[in-house]
């Protein structure tokens, strides 16, 4: 640019006292330039070498705390101070200089706008408006140099995206694939799009977290990881983020919000269902980052057009995304199995980008107690859930006034989206790889909380009260296990002595638990009627504990010889080259292992074969150090097990689950060789699991659960057990699941007899 060449400085002041700050700034920044409204301005008329200067004023809250935020009560007094009446506005910069700033985004030249236009604009879309929305976009860059990244923003983005040469040619494509006029595409998608595009506000941002915080600032204290944070913030410079959280309560959003907003992170847009965007809620939180889209997007290719261009333009502006993989809420406590929709849709926006990427953080938020777990167990257990709405959301807000704990957010190890892609290849289960390494993740990030250790010692197989001793005794080897894994784990102080009792009665405050005080000691146990809640805390840290579990099922097995050396031996490259002769029971073992796992795939999310042997390496290590020394025997492998004897793990670890599983086999097998429908089934398997537990068949009365039952229909489906395609007789194979899930039972017994010193009977011999 030469001296000499014109200047205009566009701006959009809404009174005569911003006017006069940009003339000030003008005659300071460019003291030969023109100041002009841009909506004043024709730009098809300015010559290629006048550059463009945006400039914006900007107003700034009070400090009140050390933020500058707008509050409730500015709202409720009529008054934002982002946006002062005109009237106030000379008396606030007369009180308080450093309200008033003036802003100025990236400069560029006629010249080069036109460049830009003619590469990103489809054809036909007015310069003049291209120039508008690119001036109020880097201004609004340039303000967030002030007010920090926290009020990060889109603005303008239905017409962003509308205008583009990328969306002008996908609605073409679609159009001709439909069969329909282009324009009539063009303007349904735009009119979906504008639907479900978050318009953000600072104003709303700030109304929302002011508002809705409450609904979790009082029940908890939140702690995270800071110094993970701080890495995030560092990435996030250079890639968007894609936050996919573990889902256990309304407030999960809320609650990393506060913690993203406090550490300075520009706002998530969150992807959440409509049904949550009732009034007041949903005008409100969409203003403050919510995207509402539909629960299932059916057979509509337009809105799935229009859903795939949003999503590709915050992957390119580098908007950071949330959502919530399991598709709504825990139910049992423990991870649900994740939903590919939206995954796939980030995909394929992303692949819409040269080169572009984004970075997943798996995310963990975990509460020492929920308020809202009550009614989720009752759904669990066949109940119906109640519809969201105003009066819902009084007695839910009511309900969160009482302290619950401690929340924790934790993040698993960042996944580079693309390179993720590469390292899993093409094919059908490219995405369902991608979402078991991030569930993976979480689970590793996810913290055992003290609640979830009582509710995994009081829910032992025997339906019995407990002492304090007998309690701590069985919390003792886990809080050692714990440590000596490295695990997230609770503060010991609260499982032990005085705090154990601290702990129990902020649970028996909740219902969750009793104690008896009528004899010579007190005893604790589950009320009945809240075991499920019980369960639900318990369930969210048995994953840590399942690898565990199972080594202590293949060790047993080898111990009473009913895993027999043979067949091709499956080695990790941890354990090391494959085995001589003398260590064939290992490597009986090991298949045995994996068998187990198979059985348990649809519960928990397992790595690829070869790291599940590295880790059943890393558990042996544990339970019987010097063992890749050993010529491993049964006696050997019978006395690893008694070495054990109170710190064994798998009868609270898997009872649930293989109990859930003996309720559905039963009923398969019932049902001869005729298929039911799935909701009827499960149904049925909720009436017959209560009859089993009410028999004592049942050893984990907990595992009455329609998410349970769904995990074991999910495995006979797998199994072809359903419906019986390539299956000769589907009775006998019904009966073969069933015959092999009762000896895992069995098996679960006997480790109960091992951890309780027992006597078993092993053969023919009592040992």
């Amino acid at each position: 640019m030469q001296m000499s060449d014109p200047v205009l400085v566009l701006t959009k002041a809404r009174t005569s006292c911003e006017m006069r700050a940009v003339n000030d700034w003008a005659a300071n920044a460019y003291p030969d330039a023109e100041v002009r409204q841009g909506a004043d301005v024709d730009f098809d008329a300015l010559s290629p070498n006048t550059l463009l200067v945006p400039v914006r004023p900007v107003w700034l809250p009070a400090a009140r705390q050390g933020e500058r935020r707008v509050t409730l009560g500015d709202v409720l007094v009529l008054s934002n101070p982002r946006r002062p009446l005109g009237l106030m506005q000379p008396i606030i910069r007369r009180r308080r200089p450093d309200a008033l700033r003036v802003v100025a985004g990236e400069p560029a030249t006629i010249a080069e706008l036109r460049e830009r236009h003619a590469r990103d604009q489809a054809e036909g879309e007015p310069f003049d408006r291209y120039v508008r929305i690119a001036a109020s976009v880097s201004a609004e860059r340039a303000e967030r140099q002030i007010v920090g990244d926290r009020y990060k923003v889109p603005r303008l983005v239905a017409e962003q995206i509308s205008s583009s040469a990328r969306f002008q040619s996908g609605a073409a494509k679609l159009a001709a694939e439909l069969g329909r006029p282009t324009d009539a595409v063009v303007s349904e998608a735009t009119d979906k799009l504008s639907g479900f595009v978050a318009t953000q506000s600072r104003l709303m941002d700030d109304i929302f977290s002011a508002t809705f915080n409450r609904l979790h600032e009082r029940a908890w204290n939140v702690a995270v990881d800071v110094d993970t944070l701080n890495s995030l913030r560092t990435l996030n410079k250079s890639t968007g983020l894609v936050f996919l959280p573990s889902h256990r309560s309304y407030v999960d959003p809320l609650v990393l919000a506060t913690v993203l907003r406090n550490n300075d992170f520009p706002p998530n847009l969150v992807l959440g269902g409509n049904n949550l965007s009732f009034w007041p809620v949903g005008p409100v939180a969409r203003r403050a980052g919510m995207i509402f889209i539909r629960r299932k997007f059916g057979s509509d290719p337009v809105y799935k057009f229009a859903m795939r261009s949003y999503l590709a333009y915050i992957i390119e502006k580098r908007f950071n995304l949330e959502w919530y993989i399991e598709g709504g809420r825990s139910r049992t406590g423990k991870l649900r199995k994740p939903m590919l929709g939206l995954l796939n849709y980030v995909v394929d926006a992303a692949g819409q980008l040269d080169d572009a990427d984004v970075t997943i953080v798996p995310t963990s938020i975990v509460y020492d107690q929920l308020q809202e777990v009550g009614a989720i167990a009752d759904e669990d257990a066949g109940g119906v859930k109640k519809p969201e709405g105003v009066g819902w959301l009084l007695r839910y807000a009511k309900a969160q006034r009482s302290y619950l704990g401690e929340a924790r957010v934790r993040f698993g190890t960042p996944i580079s989206l693309r390179e993720t892609l590469e390292e899993v290849g093409e094919g059908p289960a490219q995405l369902e790889k991608v979402a078991f390494r991030v569930m993976d993740e979480i689970n590793s990030a996810t913290p055992i909380t003290a609640t979830s250790l009582v509710g995994f010692a009081a829910l032992g197989a025997q339906d019995r009260a407990y002492t304090l001793p007998e309690i701590e005794a069985v919390l003792a080897p886990l809080l050692d296990y714990i440590d000596r894994r490295g695990l997230p784990g609770p503060d010991p102080a609260l499982c032990r002595g005085v705090g154990l009792v601290r702990t129990l009665r902020v649970l028996a405050g909740n219902g969750v638990v009793s104690c008896y005080e009528g004899g010579s000691e007190q005893v604790w146990s589950v009320v009945p009627e809240n075991r499920a809640v019980a369960a639900y805390y318990r369930n969210g840290a048995l994953h840590h504990f399942v690898d565990r579990a199972i080594v202590e099922m293949g060790l047993l097995a080898l111990a009473e010889g009913e895993v027999k050396a043979g067949s091709t031996p499956i080695r990790s490259s941890h354990v090391g080259s494959p085995p001589a002769p003398d260590e064939a029971l290992l490597t009986a073992a090991q298949r045995e292992a994996l068998r187990i796992r198979d059985l348990l795939k649809f519960e928990f999310f397992f790595p690829p074969k070869t790291e599940f042997l590295h880790r059943l390496g890393i558990e042996l290590d544990l339970l019987a150090p010097g063992w890749r020394a050993v010529t491993p025997t049964q006696e050997w492998t019978y006395e690893v097990l008694h070495g054990h004897t109170g710190a064994l793990f798998a009868r609270r670890t898997l009872q649930p689950f293989f109990d859930a599983q003996l309720v559905v086999a039963t009923k398969l097998v019932e049902l001869g060789n005729t298929a039911q429908e799935k909701d009827a089934l499960i149904a049925d398997c909720l009436g017959l699991g209560r009859q089993l537990a009410l028999q004592a068949v049942l050893r984990s009365k907990d595992s009455v659960s329609k998410d349970l039952y769904d995990g074991a229909y999910r495995l006979a489906d797998n199994r072809g057990l359903i419906h019986g395609e390539d299956i000769v007789d589907l009775r006998v194979a019904r009966q073969n699941w069933l015959d092999e899930v009762e000896l895992m039972r069995d098996r679960l017994a006997r480790i109960a007899a091992i951890e309780d010193l027992q006597p078993i009977v092993v053969g023919e011999e009592e040992r």
